[in-house]
């Protein structure tokens, strides 16, 4: 049995219904507890059951944003949400009224606990909130327009009694053209399922690709730990070390050799923490080409076709035709192979229950 608090929103989940029915009981003794019935909302985030899983979508908060914003009546090309030009702190007019920027940057944040498809626009345009520019509400803009075209896609988790853990770890080199410092992006599954990411500039400046590459490594690296000591509490065991996928030769090699000290010698000592997890078998390390690098869509603007592909395996999807009653939208065009997979049946939790 998981029990999982916010305050006085309490969900319950457990493969017995008899004891969540028990523990309820023992509730009501001591609280004024209101059984609300299976889980369908909780914290702004619906949850829509399949024949055999969870889709978590957001749509309802994502239609109360767009009805703030007039270019929800525009229509554009839905995937053109960011510009192929970096966007700078230093081009650009001010923007006449700073707060709107400012509440509706803060208002996207929260989409990206089921959207991850999301976290590089939203992260580029939080980097320009104590200054925001016009080009850089015209990337907020475009983030809504896309929004307005998939509002109700969400992410998919799928059944499956597989307990492997795995990551894809990339970044985008120098890209920032105020800083250069690099976008370190990282996805974990749990089996198929997409259970964290990140999206974020690394803090300081990497004198080379390989550089940035092993601190992306070292980043992702102790979020699995941390992910694998949470499941081990919860009671889920894993039999085989995680499995980190990187697309940079030299950071891979790195992590089991670090006899590299042409280009090693100015890496913090801290990122070798790596070798070590690598040495006492807690971690894998493995090269995945960038053509299969899921973690790019987390870095940088990509060209529309490789976009859809790699929202597809982060689980970004959208409901059955028969659940969109009621939601105005305009989906994503998408090929006939991925949307007849993206109907297929899904994950499923045993009737979980909230209760306030």
């Amino acid at each position: 049995m998981y029990l999982l608090i916010y305050v006085d929103d309490i969900i319950i989940t457990a493969s017995d219904p008899a004891a969540i029915t028990e523990l309820l009981q023992l509730f009501s003794v001591d609280f004024a507890v209101k059984d609300l019935g299976d889980l369908y909302y909780f914290l702004g985030v619906e949850v829509i059951k399949l024949n055999s899983g969870l889709l978590l979508s957001q749509h309802r908060y994502i239609m109360d944003l767009l009805k703030k914003q007039i270019c929800m009546k525009q229509n554009r090309s839905p995937l053109q949400w960011l510009s192929s030009s970096a966007l700078s702190a230093l081009t650009g007019d001010p923007m006449e009224d700073p707060s709107l920027y400012r509440s509706t940057v803060g208002s996207l944040q929260y989409l990206s606990l089921t959207r991850p498809d999301l976290s590089y626009a939203v992260n580029r345009v939080c980097q320009f909130m104590h200054r925001p520019l016009k080009p850089h509400w015209q990337a907020v803009k475009r983030i809504l327009r896309y929004l307005k075209h998939t509002v109700s896609h969400g992410l998919l988790l799928h059944h499956n009694s597989s307990n492997t853990l795995q990551a894809y770890s990339d970044v985008d080199w120098a890209r920032c053209p105020d800083d250069h410092c690099s976008t370190g992006a990282y996805c974990v599954y749990l089996c198929s399922n997409l259970i964290s990411w990140s999206s974020r500039k690394q803090l300081t400046v990497s004198r080379s690709s390989t550089e940035a590459e092993y601190k992306a490594v070292a980043n992702t690296t102790a979020e699995l730990l941390w992910i694998r000591a949470l499941l081990k509490e919860l009671g889920i065991t894993h039999s085989t070390p995680p499995t980190l996928w990187c697309d940079n030769i030299g950071a891979t090699y790195m992590s089991v050799n670090p006899v590299f000290h042409a280009r090693t010698k100015h890496v913090e000592i801290d990122f070798h923490f790596v070798c070590d997890c690598v040495a006492d078998k807690s971690l894998v390390v493995r090269f995945v080409p960038t053509s299969d690098q899921i973690a790019d869509v987390l870095t940088k603007p990509l060209v529309s076709a490789k976009f859809l592909h790699f929202c597809y395996k982060l689980n970004v999807r959208s409901p059955p035709l028969i659940l969109k009653e009621g939601i105005n939208t305009t989906p994503i065009t998408t090929t006939t192979q991925d949307s007849k997979s993206t109907y297929e049946s899904c994950a499923a939790l045993h009737n979980p229950k909230t209760i306030e």
